[in-house]
């Protein structure tokens, strides 16, 4: 199974007076990186946020909001009766100083002044379960949203990969045809050169000597091990593309390892077809990169 690290997923949900909505947006990464922009007050979520978050996705950046709106109620407040005394007394002061003396301060004007009624802690709203309850939820209904966006793509991804894939197994079909023929072909090109050059001097080639030099080049331009290392990894792509789970770390990984034996291949063989085949594999190779380095 393949899918993209490109998507986006959001979700709302309402439970009483408290409304809970998540946006979730990935980008290409080669490991995972969260952004995670949390409502004040609610940090102590973000560690099971993350962990939710890593369960799901493997890798890639993701860029996550989640906003939490509570609607506010009696027990939220409290009156700082600290501060209250000390104004109060702060008035009685200044009416003595007055003459006033006798004027008691009014307690319901004394509610109006900075700093008397305050909010209540959230430590006990912020760490409640019900209140992540409802945050798990709208976040696995976004991540259900994501990762469908993300396995469409992925397999529209899979397609084209299998094009590729496609392209890559005939050309290996080519070079593997015309491998056996290059010791021949420069036995003989050898041959006519040295023949060439003795008779000017009147000297007999040596069947021996040639014998040996063609088969010094045969081992150096043998390529039989790698083509079937190559074969074999487009097999295993073909695979992994074809599992339930995710595989793009495995696909990066064989995308390497193709790469490698192509280079080989063209450095080793020596000859001008199958260096052809080598620079159009290569070509190939390299849009199959840039596609699961998008894929997890």
């Amino acid at each position: 199974m393949l899918y993209s690290m490109t998507g986006f997923g959001a979700a709302a949900l309402q439970d009483g007076g408290t409304s809970v909505s998540v946006e979730l947006k990935t980008v290409n990464n080669r490991y995972f990186k969260l952004s995670l922009r949390l409502t004040d007050g609610y940090s102590a979520y973000e560690p099971k946020i993350e962990s939710l978050l890593r369960r799901t996705i493997e890798r890639g950046t993701v860029t996550a909001v989640v906003r939490i709106q509570r609607e506010r109620n009696a027990a939220d407040y409290r009156i700082c009766a600290a501060v209250v005394q000390s104004y109060f007394e702060q008035l009685l002061d200044v009416a003595d100083k007055l003459g006033q003396t006798g004027q008691t301060p009014q307690l319901d004007r004394l509610l109006t002044l900075p700093g008397v009624i305050e909010t209540a802690s959230g430590n006990t709203i912020e760490e409640s379960e019900s209140y992540w309850t409802l945050i798990e939820t709208a976040l696995r209904q976004a991540l259900d949203a994501l990762q469908t966006m993300r396995k469409t793509e992925g397999e529209t991804m899979a397609k084209d990969l299998l094009s590729n894939i496609k392209i890559l197994r005939e050309c290996a079909g080519s070079v593997e045809e015309t491998a056996p023929q290059i010791a021949p072909l420069y036995r003989q090109r050898l041959k006519e050169r040295i023949e060439s050059v003795m008779s000017e001097q009147n000297l007999t080639l040596n069947d021996a000597d040639l014998l040996r030099e063609t088969a010094l080049f045969a081992d150096r331009c043998d390529i039989s091990e790698e083509i079937v290392r190559f074969k074999s990894h487009l097999e295993q792509f073909t695979a992994f593309l074809n599992t339930k789970e995710s595989s793009g770390r495995k696909l990066d990984f064989l995308t390497q390892e193709l790469l490698r034996e192509t280079n080989t291949m063209g450095a080793k063989a020596n000859d001008a077809r199958i260096t052809k085949q080598v620079i159009e594999m290569k070509n190939v190779i390299e849009k199959i990169r840039e596609m699961v380095q998008n894929a997890e």
